[in-house]
């Protein structure tokens, strides 16, 4: 199946690549393999049908130039293109400290390439294996070559932007580094967002970044240099077993295309329907996102108090497919900071859909869950830690506050034993008979079934005499023993005996 070039035009053309003015002279060119050379020997200068769809008329626009191939043929097509569009060019080249006298070799190179075009020119040098070093006085973790070089270029990029030197920057990246990319992310576990690869446009609060080429192979681009007699430079770490992305490119690629010829096309259609796919996913969680995720803690009698956290309601949760389910559940937990895996999202997913009331989840990248009767809560860091309040003990008879509440504790049949009540949190183990029931439970049940969790559920007082629970926080308990608790303040009023 061909596609589509324009190999050269008398006519004028929109940012988007479509013609305009008289159609003399415009010729469509469909590519097959094997046609290729020809058409460029025919015309060398009118191959690349870039996309220019994130551009406009009298915008500056810098091209983020290495050297390599890619960049080199991406500023002559501009350059060529971008007379007739209206646009502003100069080349922008980052010099990563790396790689001594060849990038010096490089920065030269494009320097002069960029007087030989006429068009402005912009260099900075940075200490990419410097950057990327760990930093444990501001708290930054060791990065790859790789994810230190890509970062210091982009924040080069938007800094050009922010300081009004340009409106928008294009970089280089191909159909292969979409393919490469796509592929790269698949073995990584990338969710779908991760296989939406390389975007054509990526706005930023600066401006813009473009991606003209993301349709066009590196051969192509390789063949229409050669034609036009313009040589590039070839970076050796390009060819580094070390990098992932070199691995993929020089090894599993060619292998993967020993099956599938036509696998790079197929990965970069792969690119654009995830991102599609993603475009819909993100109107869906617009709307649905504030009815399932609450900000801070429940009051206790309704409403919510500010907090850290934030909560989900599961019966709304539960209600929604799955694929939904767990687009909400990241999206509660990006709303923190940070986001999950798709085994910490899953597990998620069961404390929130079967999970029973006090149960907790310590999840990746320190993200804590806990259930709730409604609600999956989430905070970022570990659980803070409960501080029990130390135990009251008094005499009887005698009078206990603490926790809340204050108690009088009576003999029911004159002196006795001298036994001490004890004021405390309940444990586990602990038991208690409720009036009206066949026999003893356990506290965490009846916890479970009041709907009592979190912090409050932890620290919920009992009254121990003797060895024996005989009161419990807005809970009638069966008579035990020769002493009655009566409730003076803090709790359910009345004598229980």
């Amino acid at each position: 199946m061909g596609f589509f070039r324009f190999a050269g035009a008398k006519g004028g053309s929109d940012l988007s690549g479509n013609a305009t003015g008289s159609s003399a002279g415009i010729r469509l060119q469909s590519w097959f393999p094997g046609a290729y050379d020809g058409a460029m020997r025919q015309n060398p200068e009118h191959v690349f049908s870039l996309d220019m769809s994130g551009l406009r008329p009298g915008m500056r626009l810098a091209v983020g130039v290495s050297g390599g191939a890619d960049s080199v043929a991406l500023l002559r097509a501009l350059v060529e293109r971008g007379k007739e569009a209206g646009l502003v060019i100069s080349a922008a080249h980052l010099h990563h400290g790396l790689r001594g006298e060849e990038a010096d070799g490089d920065q030269a190179f494009v320097s002069d390439l960029a007087a030989k075009l006429g068009v402005g020119f912009r260099t900075k040098r940075v200490d990419v294996a410097r950057a990327a070093e760990a930093n444990p006085a501001i708290g930054k973790s060791g990065e790859s070559i790789e994810e230190a070089a890509r970062r210091l270029r982009y924040s080069w990029f938007r800094d050009l932007m922010a300081n009004g030197e340009v409106d928008a920057v294009a970089t280089a990246h191909t159909l292969d580094d979409q393919a490469e990319t796509v592929l790269l992310k698949f073995l990584r576990g990338a969710w779908t967002e991760g296989l939406s690869g390389i975007h054509p446009v990526v706005a930023y609060q600066e401006g813009r970044i473009v991606r003209p080429m993301l349709g066009i192979s590196r051969a192509e681009i390789e063949a229409w240099l050669k034609n036009l007699g313009q040589s590039w430079r070839e970076d050796s770490s390009n060819q580094e077993r070390e990098f992932a992305r070199n691995r993929v490119r020089h090894d599993l690629l060619p292998l993967l295309e020993s099956w599938n010829p036509r696998l790079r096309e197929h990965l970069a259609q792969m690119a654009d329907l995830a991102r599609e796919e993603e475009n819909f996913w993100k109107g869906q969680l617009a709307w649905l996102a504030p009815q399932l995720i609450l900000p801070g803690d429940p009051v206790r009698g309704g409403g919510r108090a500010g907090g850290e956290g934030l909560a989900l309601e599961v019966s709304q949760l539960a209600s929604q497919p799955t694929a939904l389910q767990r687009r909400v559940l990241r999206h509660a937990v990006e709303q923190l900071g940070t986001g999950l895996d798709f085994p910490s999202t899953e597990a998620l997913r069961e404390l929130a859909i079967q999970g029973r009331a006090g149960q907790k989840r310590e999840l990746a990248n320190g993200v804590h869950a806990e259930r709730s009767h409604r609600e999956v809560r989430l905070r970022r860091g570990s659980a803070p830690a409960v501080i029990r309040p130390e135990s009251v003990t008094a005499a009887v008879p005698g009078e206990l506050q603490g926790f809340g509440v204050q108690l009088r504790v009576e003999r029911l049949r004159g002196p006795g034993e001298a036994d001490k009540a004890v004021l405390r949190c309940w444990q586990p183990g602990d038991r208690v008979r409720q009036r009206y029931t066949s026999g003893p439970k356990k506290i965490k049940e009846v916890l479970e079934r009041m709907k009592v969790s979190g912090e409050e559920r932890a620290l919920w007082p009992v009254l121990e005499v003797a060895g024996k629970i005989l009161w419990m926080k807005d809970v009638e308990l069966e008579p035990e023993g020769d002493c009655a608790v009566t409730v003076l303040s803090g709790g359910r009023n009345g004598r229980l005996a």
